[in-house]
């Protein structure tokens, strides 16, 4: 049985590969510009990558907030952490992202388990 964590990277993988074929200026370039606003700079990147997780679930995006919570653990987040910017979320959200942190939880669970088997998901 395939996890959620395994399609969604799968997928993602894929289809980034596919929108890059493209060669298009413009979405090159966003691509790009979306990879570096998460780099280190005043900001450490668990902090970016927190806030981006917030602003995620406020915009109810699955595929954002799946991509989110992994990074936060690869750069060291812990689920406290997490579960609390998922706090946050929620309240500048309200109750319509309550779906989201539903699959939010799951993936976290997914994660822990996949930590706890000694493997290291990416993205």
């Amino acid at each position: 049985m395939t996890t959620r964590l395994e399609e969604f990277r799968q997928f993602r993988e894929k289809m980034n590969a596919r929108i890059l074929e493209l060669n298009h200026l413009g979405i090159n370039r966003f691509f790009s510009l979306d990879t570096k606003a998460y780099e280190a700079g005043a900001a450490d990147v668990k902090t970016k990558e927190l806030a981006g997780l917030s602003a995620s679930l406020v915009l109810r995006c699955d595929d954002c907030i799946a991509y989110h919570v992994i990074r936060s653990r690869q750069v060291g987040a812990s689920e406290a952490e997490i579960i609390d910017i998922l706090n946050v979320g929620l309240i500048v959200g309200g109750s319509i992202v309550i779906p989201h942190l539903r699959r939010a939880i799951a993936l976290m669970d997914e994660l822990r388990e996949a930590e706890m088997r000694g493997e290291k998901p990416a993205v």
